[in-house]
């Protein structure tokens, strides 16, 4: 008698462990963010510290971009220059390797004032 429900009991914690989202969740939260909208900022290279093109699960595709002191900032996909700079990061990031010159040189020095962002991330 106690055999059915410790197979019904097995069955369930089997079930359950294959059907959660925790390598989709780790997943995510690697991810870079959705974008509402986009801007035509142009960020000098020196303090650009990661670049890459929003998931596929977002509405809205744009670059994003992580300059040295942490600030994202959503750039549009079509225009040029950051399409130049998405490729030109790739390059130079490819096989695991840490962005080098001319990415990511200059120091974070967090400014006095505060500026407003240009675009926030969901």
């Amino acid at each position: 008698m106690k055999t059915l429900p410790t197979l019904i009991l097995l069955a369930l914690i089997c079930f359950l462990h294959h059907s959660s989202a925790g390598p989709v969740a780790i997943r995510l939260i690697h991810e870079e963010p959705c974008c509402p909208s986009f801007s035509r900022r142009i960020i000098p290279k020196p303090k650009v510290k990661h670049v890459a093109k929003t998931p596929r699960r977002c509405k809205t595709t744009a670059i994003v971009v992580t300059t040295v002191c942490g600030s994202k900032s959503c750039i549009d996909p079509n225009w040029r220059w950051a399409k130049k700079l998405l490729e030109e990061f790739k390059k130079l990031t490819a096989n695991n390797r840490s962005p080098s010159a001319p990415f990511n040189v200059v120091k974070c020095e967090k400014q006095k004032r505060k500026h407003k962002s240009s675009v926030n991330l969901i």
